[in-house]
């Protein structure tokens, strides 16, 4: 339980620090080309940096709360096939 916690807290500090520091990041480790490609050239990677620091953040609350396997759970219920249902 306080590993969850403390665990979800570093991934939520990860998640706000690439939000906050974003161009730090970009002058450290450049520019992706992917980003720039999909999400367009003025200020696509700055974008995916952020996303994916608010992708971090809400992993990290999701882990910290420990609602996990529940909430992948609904999310890929499309995909999985559930066989105690069926009994």
């Amino acid at each position: 339980m306080i590993g969850q916690i403390i665990l979800g807290i570093v991934v939520i500090a990860a998640g706000v620090g690439m939000v906050i520091k974003t161009e730090w990041i970009i002058n450290n480790f450049g520019r992706m080309a992917w980003f720039e490609d999909k999400l367009g050239a003025e200020g696509g990677t700055r974008l995916g940096y952020k996303l994916i620091g608010l992708l971090a953040i809400f992993i990290g609350i999701i882990v910290m709360t420990g609602s996990g396997p529940s909430f992948f759970g609904w999310v890929l219920s499309p995909l999985i096939r559930n066989n105690s249902a069926i009994n």
